[in-house]
């Protein structure tokens, strides 16, 4: 959500109000008061500013995540054709087609609980296969 600054300013206002009214009731000083009350409003300035910039970055940020092209990698075929290191689209063909399977819906936000009906494995065999593959990536990495 977009920062308001009216809002932020009334739900300031109305904090502050009850802060000082307390603060009187507790027999402070109004001298105490009003330096207290212009320290905190500079310091709501401050993140006034903080919050806006951000936003602006965010929108920004938002725009060109808009304007790129996200390409839908939805199956194996595509997983392996979005790879642009040579190396790595090596090492990966190499691999069974289920491990990319799984590989695919891991990057898809699946959980191995989810996975498992899908690909007729046990949790244990997919994590199994995640293990190998991660082995074969290290020695990838290197």
């Amino acid at each position: 959500m977009a920062y308001n600054h009216g809002r932020e300013d009334r739900k300031w206002r109305l904090w502050k109000e009850a802060e000082e009214k307390e603060m009187r009731r507790c027999g402070v000083e109004e001298s105490t008061i009003e330096q207290i009350r212009i320290d905190d409003r500079a310091m709501f300035n401050s993140d006034r500013r903080f919050y806006t910039h951000s936003q602006e970055a965010g929108t920004y940020l938002d725009d060109v995540a808009e304007s790129k092209q996200q390409i839908e990698v939805s199956t194996v075929g595509d997983l392996l054709d979005e790879i642009e290191n040579e190396q790595l689209y090596q090492v990966l063909r190499m691999v069974d087609k289920r491990t990319l399977q799984i590989l695919l819906l891991k990057m898809q936000g699946y959980s191995t609980k989810e996975i498992a009906p899908l690909v007729g494995l046990t949790t244990g065999a997919i994590y199994a296969r995640l293990d190998h593959l991660r082995k074969k990536l290290k020695q990838f990495k290197k």
